[in-house]
């Protein structure tokens, strides 16, 4: 929140060494995430293109406007000037100096585009929103993916604080927008992510690409929000948002350009047949499914199947944001078989092949039935299986087989 203090981001390191070695940076992100603030304190300068007073010279020469400001500039919110990207990227041609410029941005929808100018001139870079890691100040370190990989329990501490199932509940309707997280009084939290989805599907999305009917969009928002971390067909869900087929693939890339909709590809392999090829829709953050629905901790505890789905959700984006650090820098799917009978929530893939997969239980105590996927996989590919986790809502760990563990969900910022 503004004037609060900062909290130090997982991507604050990376910055600063991709600061020190680019010439152009492009951090992209949901809207409130805090792409601003971080960015900030790698910049000299902040030009605000969402105002139209600070637009208006970009808009007319935004190579001119450019020059005339000292260097790291940070160029926020570049969407609303598009025009800009080509004046950063002429800029950078003719003096590829680092630390340049820093640019941020709430849409993903120009990003694909063959002929978008920040190809091989702005690097990247995934900013999400707040994790209990950060919260808690313990960014140092390995990633979770990187000490499971290791295959060393002994990484996995416990905080001093193990929560409970109702804890984690909570946890993951806190939020990790910091204008929500930040804030101690569930019903002013409330109110904010109320505001932010009200507007994130009406005025976002109208000026993204001038949205009339905004009451089929949150429709369509709220039955993604029952099924984020499923795997239901497309029909289900347009049928279930009374939308056709054309209308809600547009939403889905709509939601997808507005940073708020991800999509988890599926895993194959030479070694296993019969797996499916869907990719697997997350909500990136959590606190919008229960904002969606108008749910608080006592109405997620009543419907399991709608727990599950918010654990899954709020463990996929406890991870997310550490994808791009460390030194394996993993690729993150799902696994499920044609028919069914096997799944496991998240596989990632580091370097020549090498798999660790996690599943998500909303239970305190699971067995080796619950880890029966992660052993079939293991068997599978053999020594491709660098381990593999039960992640539940418990107070222990403990080995469930061979490189094979049950982790509290906690230990992914103990």
């Amino acid at each position: 929140m503004e004037g609060s203090r900062y909290v130090a981001r997982l991507v604050d390191q990376t910055l600063d060494r991709y600061v020190g070695a680019f010439p152009a940076l492009l951090i992209t992100g949901p809207r409130a995430t805090g792409k601003t603030t971080t960015a900030r304190r790698h910049a000299r300068s902040r030009i605000r293109l969402d105002l139209k007073a600070e637009a208006i010279a970009f808009r007319a020469d935004p190579d001119a406007s450019l020059r005339a400001f000292p260097e790291p500039v940070l160029l926020d919110e570049w969407q609303a000037v598009p025009g800009v990207l080509g004046a950063v990227k002429r800029a950078v041609d003719d003096d590829p100096r680092p630390g340049r410029f820093i640019v941020t941005g709430s849409v993903r929808g120009d990003l694909d585009n063959e002929t978008w100018p920040g190809t091989g001139r702005l690097v990247r870079v995934p900013m999400y929103g707040l994790t209990v890691r950060e919260l808690r100040g313990a960014i140092g370190g390995r990633t979770f993916i990187e000490r499971l990989a290791d295959a060393d329990p002994d990484a996995f501490a416990l905080p001093a604080e193990v929560p409970d199932l109702r804890g984690y509940v909570a946890h993951a309707l806190q939020s990790g927008f910091p204008d929500a997280a930040l804030r101690p009084e569930p019903d002013l939290r409330q109110a904010w992510l109320d505001s932010y989805l009200e507007q994130l599907l009406t005025r976002d999305a109208e000026s993204l690409v001038g949205l009339r009917d905004p009451t089929r969009l949150r429709r369509y928002f709220e039955v993604l929000a029952l099924n984020s971390a499923g795997l239901p067909d497309a029909r289900s869900l347009y049928d279930s948002a009374g939308l056709d087929r054309k209308t809600a693939i547009a939403y889905d890339q709509l939601l997808t350009n507005l940073l708020v909709l991800e999509t988890l590809p599926a895993w194959t392999s030479n070694r296993l047949r019969r797996l499916v090829k869907t990719a697997k829709r997350y909500l990136v953050d959590p606190a919008l499914i229960g904002s969606a629905l108008g749910l608080d901790e006592t109405a997620v505890l009543r419907d399991g199947e709608l727990l599950g789905r918010l654990i899954d959700t709020f463990v996929a984006s406890q991870i997310r944001p550490e994808l791009s650090l460390g030194r394996r820098r993993p690729r993150l799917y799902h696994l499920r078989e044609k028919d069914g009978r096997r799944e496991i929530d998240l596989v990632a893939e580091l370097a020549a092949g090498d798999v660790v997969a996690v599943e998500v239980k909303a239970t305190a105590a699971p067995g080796p039935d619950d880890a029966r996927h992660l052993a079939w996989l293991r068997d599978a590919l053999d020594d491709r299986f660098l381990a593999g986790a039960v992640l539940h809502t418990g107070p222990r760990k403990y080995r469930l087989g061979e490189r094979i563990h049950a982790l509290p969900i906690c230990t992914l910022w103990g």
